[in-house]
């Protein structure tokens, strides 16, 4: 069971490449930059959401990756939730090696029953730098997203700006992610924690 464990922070759009500064000055590396489209499926009835998790297509530099996550737990920005990834041949998900790999049995059974009607709900794309940080003996992959949410609904063409920070522990022990954040927050006063996932933001944008 893989349990996904980081802090994300809203990040004032102004803000950014600040953000970027201070991981660079912290590391001394400029940031490796990638470009990350990425496609949310659900049923019409939107029975992913309503089971608590969340499948997705994504566009990656290494190739095409479907994930499946929970909600799990958000609080004060620091998320928790089981994740399960996986590479596929192309741009089309494989829900029966999804499901399967999936250890958490109302999840999977969720994900298998739901997989007959789910269509692209919603998309994200953006830049993201990212960086390895050491921490206290701790490893935490620090990740600046700049983008947007897009929803097309009926005649509207909706969309939202990205901008955050996520922080994930990569190995070791979690505080490591909280000494980060307070570092990073003490730097750039702006940030705000965050306890809504990209996911859960397309939701909410598609209901508006």
């Amino acid at each position: 069971m893989a349990i996904e464990k980081e802090i994300k922070l809203a990040l004032p759009a102004e803000q950014a490449d600040a953000a970027c500064r201070f991981f660079v000055a912290r590391t001394g590396e400029a940031g490796r930059e990638i470009a990350l489209s990425n496609v949310y499926f659900d049923t019409p009835d939107l029975a992913l959401a309503r089971s608590k998790s969340a499948v997705r297509l994504r566009r990656a530099p290494q190739g095409w990756l479907q994930t499946f996550k929970t909600v799990g737990t958000a609080d004060g920005g620091l998320h928790r939730r089981h994740e399960w990834e996986m590479p596929v041949a192309a741009d089309a998900l494989e829900i029966d090696a999804l499901a399967a790999a999936c250890d958490v049995p109302e999840a999977a059974a969720a994900l298998r029953t739901a997989a007959p009607a789910l269509h692209a709900l919603f998309r994200t794309d953006f830049s993201r730098t990212l960086w390895r940080i050491a921490v206290d003996g701790s490893i935490v992959e620090a990740a600046v997203d700049v983008g947007e949410i897009a929803a097309q609904v009926g005649d509207d063409a909706r969309r939202e700006p990205i901008s955050e920070v996520e922080l994930e522990l990569i190995d070791g022990a979690e505080a490591a992610l909280q000494t980060l954040a307070a570092e990073l927050q003490r730097a750039l006063p702006g940030l705000a924690p965050d306890n809504l996932s990209k996911a859960q933001r397309g939701y909410r944008l598609r209901a508006q």
